[in-house]
């Protein structure tokens, strides 16, 4: 099988085309990524020499190097989006441009290249948020509550669109929050992480009620795998691990593996239109035989791990975001 990964130099992209060469020998990936700010091809330096991956520089956006590159592949996976909250506050064009423009560009491209396989990586928060005990599921409707997420809504609407108009089925999954090795440290685990191993208090947002669904990324590599492989084409599957937890909770379990107390917590004010509750139902990937292997607090113990032990991969970019941030006030 040839499989194109769109965004593979990402955080989730990365940990995808690691995990497939690893576990599956006769595939081939060609790696297609733009290589914004959180695209970094360190996080694929281990695999970089292995003869059944290529790396293409290029936007998603490009339909001439898409319709140059596509032909020939069995499968695309599509993790290229603009993916923090945060940054769609302030500047919100940057999403629209890339997840909903440049996924319609991409669908468009595989559709006349005939790649047989499509699958579209979206996210739990297009359901926006959810008192307790609900779930969402795969058929409920799409209420996101942020410029990240109604974009990515978007493109999950023009994916329907290409299954009913054209007849290309789009597979779609709406994944809860991931987290793991290679995450760019504006994220809220990393950035907390390597505050603490820098000495530096952790910012937490409003009163930390906000709950969320943590997957490790590994985890949610070998759904997305499954999906692709054993899915029914274009059908949506939420993926999630059932670690729901409120943001308070997860920053004292982080802050206990440091020996240290709420001292080091710095409230600061809440985001914008932040949504108290994600959580989705996930009988329907389980059905087909996933589930997550790695049980929460081990996956945190071997994330905090890793970044003590890999400065040399985050620290630049934690320093490059500094150096940005100091850049646009003054």
């Amino acid at each position: 099988m040839r499989i194109f990964v769109t965004g593979g130099a990402g955080f989730i992209g990365s940990n995808f085309i690691r995990h497939v060469l690893a576990t599956q020998q006769d595939v081939t990936i060609t790696n297609y990524d733009k290589l914004t700010y959180a695209g970094n091809l360190a996080s694929l330096r281990d695999v970089e020499d292995d003869r059944r991956y290529t790396f293409v520089r290029g936007d998603i956006l490009d339909a001439d190097l898409l319709a140059e590159v596509l032909p020939g592949h069995d499968a695309v996976v599509n993790f290229a989006a603009e993916s923090h909250v945060d940054r769609s506050i302030t500047g919100s064009s940057d999403f629209v441009t890339t997840n909903v423009l440049g996924a319609n560009t991409l669908f468009n491209a595989a559709m006349r290249a005939e790649v047989e396989r499509f699958l579209h990586i979206s996210t739990d928060e297009v359901y926006g948020s959810i008192p307790e005990p609900g779930s969402f599921v795969e058929g409920d409707a799409l209420e996101p509550n942020s410029p990240y997420s109604a974009s990515k809504a978007s493109a999950d609407l023009l994916a329907r669109a290409y299954r009913v108009t054209y007849g290309y089925p789009i597979t779609i999954t709406r994944t809860a929050n991931n987290f793991g090795p290679y995450q760019y440290p504006e994220k809220v685990i990393p950035l907390f992480v390597t505050n603490l191993i820098d000495g530096l208090k952790v910012p937490l947002y409003g009163d930390g009620r906000n709950v969320r669904d943590w997957t490790y990324v590994l985890d949610n590599a070998a759904a997305q795998w499954l999906v692709l492989t054993e899915g029914t084409p274009g059908e949506i599957y939420n993926v999630g691990a059932g670690n729901e937890m409120s943001n308070r909770e997860l920053t004292l379990r982080i802050l206990e593996r440091f020996g240290l107390g709420e001292e080091m917590i710095e409230h600061v004010p809440d985001r914008p239109g932040h949504d108290l509750r994600y959580s989705v139902d996930t009988t329907k990937v389980r059905a087909l035989g996933w589930k997550p292997a790695t049980p929460f607090d081990d996956a945190l113990d071997a994330t905090i791990a890793w970044y003590r032990e890999n400065e040399w991969w985050w620290r630049p970019l934690k320093e490059a975001g500094a150096s940005r941030r100091q850049g646009l006030r003054a």
